[in-house]
């Protein structure tokens, strides 16, 4: 299984160059990846280009009024929920952390809408630590290679940690998103376009990922 997995990361890297985003500030991915929640990349985008360009630190969200924070996230969704998460993790950042976004999974994890996804983006892609962020990217295309067996993310994300050597793990994340925009799409994947495709499983048995109790 680890000679498959090293092939595939092989074969995904000559389609998408890696570059891991790590000019990113670790609260510009924070915020980002909390918006990102339960919508569409495109939309997380736009929500995040408009509320940097107006407040682009954790100062200016925390002190901004949570009605402009709204207004500014809208496109991302549940902007309701989403806008008070922000500012109130804007608020412990200069109140605990001294304006700084903690670098330990265990402390990202407390911070109000930060599960185990966006709390190793921020490593990832704030700290460049490895990590590996399951997104529904990382979930979906690593059930239908057969890497794993799982339902939910969190589940692949510790399986993904058991089979991958930790030194590839920073890698994942940023492959499999490009790939699942690009090629292995949730609903009709253009199969005959993969790099992967002989490594995969979702041609071989379409009925298995056609389940609604999996989660893809």
């Amino acid at each position: 299984m680890q000679n498959k997995i090293l092939t595939i990361i092989e074969l995904l890297k000559k389609d998408y160059p890696l570059t891991f985003f790590s000019k990113q500030k670790p609260f510009r991915v924070l915020i980002s990846t909390i918006l990102s929640q339960r919508t569409r990349d495109e939309n997380t985008i736009k929500a995040s280009k408009k509320l940097f360009s107006k407040f682009p630190t954790e100062r200016k969200i925390a002190n901004a009024n949570l009605s402009d924070i709204k207004r500014l996230i809208k496109e991302s969704g549940f902007y309701n929920v989403k806008a008070e998460r922000i500012k109130e993790v804007s608020k412990i950042l200069l109140g605990k952390y001294n304006g700084k976004v903690p670098h330990e999974l265990n402390k990202l994890l407390k911070l109000p809408g930060v599960g185990r996804k966006t709390a190793n983006c921020v490593l990832v892609y704030g700290f460049n630590i490895p990590a590996i962020p399951a997104d529904t990217h990382v979930h979906r295309i690593s059930n239908r290679l057969g890497i794993v067996k799982t339902k939910i993310p969190e589940q692949t994300e510790h399986e993904l940690m058991k089979k991958i050597p930790r030194k590839y793990w920073i890698s994942i994340n940023e492959l499999f998103v490009k790939h699942g925009q690009t090629i292995c799409s949730p609903i009709k994947p253009k199969c005959d376009k993969c790099v992967i495709s002989k490594l995969c499983n979702f041609k071989k048995y379409p009925k298995v990922f056609k389940d609604k109790r999996i989660r893809l």
